[in-house]
């Protein structure tokens, strides 16, 4: 049976009732011991396929797991232990891009991570993955098909800045960032994207515009960055992005 597996975040917190709103589907909630600890995850039932939803900020309380302390190393063994088809990585990012307002889902083509911090699921014995080409192209075509007919465009091949968090970035941060080709910034996707490219995993990257990036919106580059406002709008996406994982399943072994 086809099967994907979905590490999701800011605004997603409570995607497996979403995806049973929309399709007839049925979820538990179990753990899965890693090496790096329990990870929780929601094991979703569909008519199409399973998929295995992956909140990462889950912590053992009701506090979120802020970005820079998050295990990536569990959540990403979480993923690959259920031997999914696929993994799917849905991002909250912020947008330096007009075409790609707040409220549009987009499609990473690639990855600028200049952080300090090394992700390897290899500490003793080295393994160096390619990422000359880090997101799988089918996948990626399918969801930019079903992304222009719910929206009506596609932001694809979008260049992702991965900044560590858990503050927002500076205007100048952003325009550094632009000037070394990045289109859109955020905080999660890059550690997740080097293990993936070590577990041999087809992987992709739903991006969910949720704020203009520091200094770049349109209307008053002075603005500030909410949280609670950048939560809402990555929500608001849930729809469409669940259309894009039923539409996955529904190609998987075709």
């Amino acid at each position: 049976m086809p099967r994907i597996a979905v590490i999701c975040g800011t605004g997603m917190s409570t995607f497996p009732e979403t995806l049973a709103s929309f399709y007839p589907s049925k979820y538990e909630v179990m753990n899965v011991d890693t090496p790096w600890g329990p990870v929780p995850i929601s094991y979703v039932t569909t008519d199409f396929g399973e998929i295995i939803v992956i909140d990462r900020h889950h912590s053992e309380g009701r506090n979120r797991t802020p970005p820079h302390m998050i295990e990536h190393r569990a959540n990403a063994h979480a993923a690959v232990s259920g031997n999914p088809h696929l993994i799917i990585s849905i991002n909250s990012v912020g947008t330096m891009l007009e075409d790609f307002p707040p409220g549009k889902v987009g499609l990473a083509g690639d990855v600028l991570d200049l952080s300090n911090s090394p992700w390897t699921f290899h500490d003793f014995d080295a393994k160096h993955s390619d990422r000359t080409l880090i997101f799988d192209s089918h996948a990626s075509s399918i969801c930019e098909a079903i992304l222009n007919t719910e929206q009506g465009s596609a932001p694809n091949e979008l260049v992702v800045a991965q900044c560590v968090g858990p503050q927002f970035e500076s205007p100048s941060e952003i325009d550094a960032l632009g000037k070394l080709g990045a289109q859109v910034v955020g905080m999660t996707l890059g550690p997740e994207q080097r293990l993936v490219s070590e577990l041999d995993i087809p992987h992709i990257s739903l991006l969910c515009s949720s704020n203009w990036a520091a200094g770049r919106d349109p209307q008053n580059p002075k603005s500030k960055i909410d949280h609670e406002g950048v939560s809402s709008k990555a929500s608001s996406a849930k729809k469409i992005v669940s259309k894009c994982i039923i539409g996955l399943l529904q190609t998987i072994n075709q």
